[in-house]
């Protein structure tokens, strides 16, 4: 399988503006070394190479202070790298996987001690082949003995299918880049109202970073700030905020992680908002 083009910025430029002091980029990747830890043969794509050191280069540059990192479907289960970064910076670092449904105990517990706190359930099906939602289920109901949360990611036409297994999850459900509204259809279109009628549910969280992907217009991303916004302002305790570095699959352009920081006050207009945004709510879901 031939090697994707690199999809991370080789020079993003310094934000405006400044995160306060604890930030945490939510959601980000690493991808390999491949000769470290190889990408996963049933893989979609082949990344170029992003390993740990770049990402904690980048996390100093933009000024936060910790990490989410989310396991990449092009690792498939093998959750070597993420591991590894983990390991790497174990105080400012935790970790979402994607496990086997025949995962021991013990394995579990292994990741539980290295900083793992939640498992990611993908159903794009251009990424990934889906699992049988009984076997989610089932992995719900174990990690939820560790007190982590399930990640998942859908797209929005699939959201009302989706949505009785969802609120069947025995745990915390953090629903990754908005559901993937489309933004030309606007913020009171049926899909995207139905997004905000789920996230009335306690249960659920939302990241609300990743306008690149969804962007109709292109940069700066205007047309995606109202979606987070209306996020942001009516469900301040459940958002968060992530680069998704190195932003896998992107073929558009190469986001600028800089200018992706300096949307954050116009997503999150008051001090406030983003200290819920990017330390308290975090570090509540994943460091306390």
């Amino acid at each position: 399988m031939t090697i994707d083009p690199q999809t991370w910025h080789p020079d993003p430029s310094k934000p405006a503006f400044v995160a306060p002091e604890g930030a945490v980029d939510a959601h980000c990747h690493v991808f390999g070394p491949g000769d470290v830890f190889p990408y996963a043969p049933e893989r979609k794509y082949t990344p170029t190479d992003a390993p740990k050191e770049m990402l904690f280069a980048l996390r100093k540059h933009l000024g936060f202070s910790r990490n989410v990192i989310v396991q990449a479907s092009c690792h498939g289960r093998d959750n070597a790298a993420l591991l590894d970064a983990l390991r790497a910076d174990p105080d400012n670092s935790r970790g979402i996987a994607v496990v086997d449904p025949a995962i021991s105990d013990e394995a579990l517990s292994d990741m539980d001690r290295l900083g793992v706190r939640g498992i990611r359930f993908n159903f794009v099906k251009r990424l990934v082949d889906p699992g049988p939602k009984d076997a989610y289920l089932r992995m719900a109901e174990r990690v939820a003995k560790l007190g982590w949360h399930v990640v998942v990611y859908f797209e929005a036409p699939e959201l009302e299918e989706l949505t009785p297994f969802l609120k069947s999850l025995p745990v915390t459900v953090v629903v990754d880049h908005m559901g993937r509204p489309d933004v030309a259809a606007g913020v009171e279109s049926e899909g995207f109202q139905r997004f905000v009628r789920l996230m009335e549910d306690e249960t659920f969280w939302v990241k609300v970073g990743c306008p690149e992907r969804l962007t109709v217009t292109g940069a700066p991303y205007n047309d995606v700030a109202p979606f987070a916004r209306l996020l942001v302002e009516r469900f301040p305790d459940r958002v968060l905020w992530g680069t998704d570095w190195p932003h896998p699959n992107m073929k558009s352009h190469l986001p600028d992680d800089g200018l992706l920081v300096d949307r954050i006050p116009v997503i999150a207009p008051t001090a406030e908002l983003q200290r819920k945004l990017l330390v308290d709510n975090p570090v509540r879901l994943y460091w306390s």
